[in-house]
């Protein structure tokens, strides 16, 4: 498997980034035409996953997290980093996505996108990308 590191920064302290046109980019370094791809956060407040990226519904993903898990709800992890929602949150979205790759790039349905989103910003953050075909 060929794994590449995405950078990504973020400006809002809960913000999503589409990152799916990067991947055909990297599957054409690893010379992978047809296979899949592994999209990894490698941080506990940030997580992907693949969605539509259209800004209303993006709004409504960022309310919905919001009243699941309040910002200020008296977790016991607030001690430390006062960030326990980013936390938990993060667990609910999910660490990663796994993709079919055809001709190059991502096989995704019409309106779906991977997404990156920053639940603890803004912040520099990575992506582990891995292709194998």
């Amino acid at each position: 498997m060929h794994w590449q590191v995405l950078e990504l920064s973020s400006t809002e302290r809960v913000e999503i980034i589409d990152v799916t046109e990067r991947l055909p980019r990297v599957c054409r370094e690893a010379g992978v035409r047809d296979g899949f791809a592994v999209v990894i956060c490698e941080h506990t407040t940030a997580a992907v996953c693949v969605n539509e990226a259209e800004p209303s519904l993006l709004a409504d993903l960022q309310a919905a997290l919001e009243r699941l898990v309040p910002r200020e709800a008296g977790y016991a992890h607030n001690r430390i980093d006062d960030n326990a929602d980013a936390h938990l949150r993060a667990t609910l979205v999910g660490h990663s996505v796994t993709v079919a790759v055809q001709g190059g790039a991502p096989v995704l349905g019409t309106w779906q996108r991977v997404l990156f989103v920053e639940l603890d910003g803004p912040r520099r953050r990575r992506l582990r990308v891995g292709v194998e075909g």
